[in-house]
């Protein structure tokens, strides 16, 4: 994604290109899944912003679609290969394996997990070979990020106190609220856990899959301590797959979360940062994020909503 545009006299012009090659394909793909899908995720830019053709998001989202579409259409090997390329891409497709193995044992092909952990090592393991401490360091680094600025957490931070912001990890964090990120990171691991478990324990429906892997999506990117604002461009393939009126109240919940994040970035982003302003903006869209996390993670029990 970055070498190739580096390739070219002009690498923004080339990066935007490959993304919007990337953006085609997804629409296809999505095409496949539910067409309706495919339609949200072509008006998605202008929802999106500048960040749809600026940022490399669009790559894991188009290889964890993919393969959650190869995985509905039984061809696991296939499935679980575009999911391992999609966790060498961008870690957070791993919150989807569980429910991805589940899917796979209820059908006696567990064994084409096997297909994804090669794909991660083709990419990792020559990494590990040539520059261990590289690797270890980056992955210790992201492991490491203090509460990003725009998280769920700090931005309650912001809207009610003054907190200190700082500079580092290529991004805004806040200062000295680790106390904060843990909890955060707590609570995106046991949320998590309990989608697993109720992936695991229903039926293994396609309709299932789709909608907790939106929901395992949605849980990393609103209660995760980073949230940057092109992390919702993982969420905009993903949620227009849920049928029904859970799925008509989720792209709403979503299209609410990307309009009310252009109101400060990129234009305004600084504003908020150093002055606080539109706190209340960011804390209103990440709120929005955990009603769309509630939304798609709601009982099966209630039927009603899914028809």
């Amino acid at each position: 994604m970055f070498v190739l545009p580096s390739l070219t006299g002009d690498y923004v012009r080339a990066f935007s290109l490959l993304m919007g090659a990337l953006g085609v394909l997804l629409v296809l793909v999505s095409m496949r899944v539910r067409p309706t899908a495919a339609a949200y995720v072509g008006i998605s830019p202008l929802l999106v912003g500048s960040l749809i053709d600026s940022r490399f998001d669009l790559w894991p989202a188009l290889l964890v679609v993919s393969g959650l579409a190869a995985l509905v259409e039984e061809r696991h090997r296939l499935g679980w290969a575009l999911l391992g390329v999609a966790v060498a891409a961008k870690l957070w497709p791993l919150a989807l394996a569980p429910l991805a193995l589940a899917w796979s044992w209820r059908r006696g092909r567990a064994r084409a997990a096997l297909a994804g952990l090669a794909a991660v090592a083709v990419w990792f393991v020559p990494f590990a070979v040539l520059a261990p401490h590289g690797l270890e360091s980056s992955v210790r680094g992201e492991l490491s990020r203090p509460l990003q600025v725009e998280s769920l957490g700090a931005a309650f931070l912001t809207t009610f106190g003054h907190p200190t912001v700082i500079t580092s990890h290529g991004s805004q964090n806040l200062s000295g609220e680790g106390a904060v990120a843990a909890l955060e990171a707590a609570a995106t691991i046991v949320i998590l856990a309990a989608l697993w478990f109720a992936f695991a324990r229903g039926p293994a429906t396609s309709e299932r899959l789709l909608r907790f892997s939106a929901a395992a999506t949605a849980t990393v990117v609103a209660f995760g301590k980073v949230l940057s604002p092109q992390f919702l461009i993982w969420l905009v393939p993903l949620v227009p797959l849920v049928r029904g009126r859970r799925g008509v109240g989720a792209t709403a919940l979503l299209t609410a979360a990307l309009l009310l994040t252009q109101v400060w970035f990129p234009r305004r982003y600084f504003e908020y940062v150093d002055g606080f302003q539109l706190a209340g903006v960011v804390l209103a869209r990440d709120l929005v994020l955990v009603a769309l996390v509630a939304v798609l993670a709601l009982p099966s029990a209630l039927r009603h909503v899914d028809a």
